[in-house]
């Protein structure tokens, strides 16, 4: 279907500042400008921005989605990381089924949709050795039918290692041969090649330091390379990260990483709260990137990363909101704002603008998950875009109103949202998702899974 958007109140389109108006044809953006009229030629759906902003479709680069299901469990709720992980997550996703899975990758979705985001890279790690594959189909599927882009970033575990949570559970791992030959059919089932795809597969294993061998980290380098897929996983989050580094392989866990072929410009991590100088020259000088979590890492009490120094160095950026079960908010605009405010906190009230955060969770998570073709507003670009109604109480009063979103806070309304030029948000309700339907299936499915626990 065509659009003719028109009549904004502002567009963040770096290159046309002035434009209120976007003509989407074919999934991509034709024009901007300001008083585009509607074409003769093709027909087109007229949508009236009148009170609305219009961003890029936010670009979340580390989820969780599996962890909608495990908000607020009473017994994580004082915890650091290391227990938080054995008391929730790995407590119930043995128990995940299927149906539960689909309707929690639903929950967590309509959660970031509703924020403004349109790309979620979901870390997925719920397989051991005997995983149904019908947990992968799940997330795919809620993905699909509701419209967002998805890079299924495929965690793996090959050893319990010194990972807290699987040893507690008894949850046996994959062999690497397992996670080769199940990433392979997903790959060929699944994963789109180009920087406008709207599925990808990227591998990841699910920790470093923690439940993968160098060998088998090494292979799954390889073989992600091989395919031309890009690569993930969690890196010093805490400081045991590197604590048990130096332990185990007796270097730190940045070199660690190096050594089993774990940095490059095809690399990213999550939080990396606790990177030192070394660390920071190691990722800027390799364009190993960051998924920076900051509401995760307040909630767990793990840190704030560096990412001022971390951007001065050179480090790629993006933004992410974590699993659910230690960010409960699953909103990327709230992500945004924190990591607008608590870096100020911490070092100033000039280390940090409003259009470099907004860059953070556009340009460079798009940039980072190797969807280029996304992220920005400019013509010939894919159409994944926000329009947020700040004809509100709450933002009457705003003097910057194309930032007001993201000065403000939580909470917005979507107003429409587009991904690939196909409208997946109209008058803030989401496209073939009935809201009342799916809080009763996940309260169903909670109260299940409990009683399975």
């Amino acid at each position: 279907m065509n659009y003719l958007i028109r009549n904004a109140v502002a567009i963040h389109a770096e290159d046309n500042p002035t434009a209120r108006d976007i003509r989407i044809r074919g999934g991509l953006i034709t024009e901007l400008g300001r008083g585009l009229a509607p074409t003769a030629e093709q027909p087109e759906t007229i949508v009236d921005a009148s009170g609305c902003v219009i961003w890029p479709g936010l670009v979340n680069t580390h989820h969780h989605l599996a962890q909608s299901i495990m908000k607020g469990v009473h017994a994580g709720l004082n915890q650091g990381l290391g227990e938080w992980l054995s008391s929730v997550p790995y407590r119930f996703w043995p128990k995940v089924t299927p149906e539960l899975m689909y309707h929690a990758a639903q929950l967590g979705l309509y959660e970031l949709i509703r924020s403004g985001a349109t790309t979620c890279a979901d870390h997925h790690y719920l397989y051991h050795a005997t995983t149904s594959p019908e947990l992968e189909e799940a997330v795919w599927q809620a993905a699909d039918e509701l419209g967002i882009r998805l890079v299924l970033c495929r965690g793996s575990a090959t050893e319990t290692g010194s990972h807290e949570g699987m040893i507690e559970h008894r949850i046996e791992p994959e062999t690497i041969d397992q996670v080769i030959d199940r990433l392979d059919a997903t790959r060929k089932k699944h994963h789109q090649e180009g920087a406008g795809a709207m599925k990808k597969l990227v591998v990841a294993p699910t920790s470093l330091i923690h439940s993968s061998t160098p060998d088998g980290l090494r292979a799954q380098a390889q073989w992600a390379r091989e395919h031309g897929l890009k690569m993930h996983s969690h890196l010093l989050e805490v400081a045991y990260d590197e604590v048990q580094a130096r332990e185990k392989y007796h270097q730190g866990a940045i070199d660690y990483a190096d050594a089993c072929d774990w940095l490059g410009p095809d690399v990213w991590y999550a939080h990396l709260v606790h990177s030192d100088p070394h660390a920071i020259e190691r990722l800027a000088a390799t364009g190993t990137g960051i998924a920076h979590c900051p509401t995760s890492n307040c909630r767990l009490g793990s840190g704030i990363a560096p990412v001022v120094a971390m951007e001065k160095a050179g480090v790629p950026i993006s933004l992410a909101v974590d699993g659910s079960a230690s960010a409960e908010s699953g909103s990327m605009l709230q992500e945004l704002n924190l990591a607008w405010l608590i870096h100020r906190a911490a070092h100033g009230p000039d280390v940090t603008t409003l259009e470099q955060v907004l860059d953070w969770g556009t340009r460079g998570g798009a940039d980072l998950l190797g969807l280029q073709e996304t992220g920005s507003l400019a013509v010939g670009k894919q159409a994944d875009l926000v329009l947020y109604d700040i004809d509100q109480p709450r933002f009457a009063g705003v003097h910057s109103p194309l930032m007001a979103p993201l000065m403000c806070g939580e909470p917005v309304h979507v107003k429409h949202s587009f991904v690939q030029g196909r409208c997946v948000m109209e008058d803030g309700l989401i496209t073939g998702l009935d809201e009342r339907e799916l809080t009763r299936k996940v309260q169903e499915g909670v109260a299940r899974m409990l009683a399975d626990a």
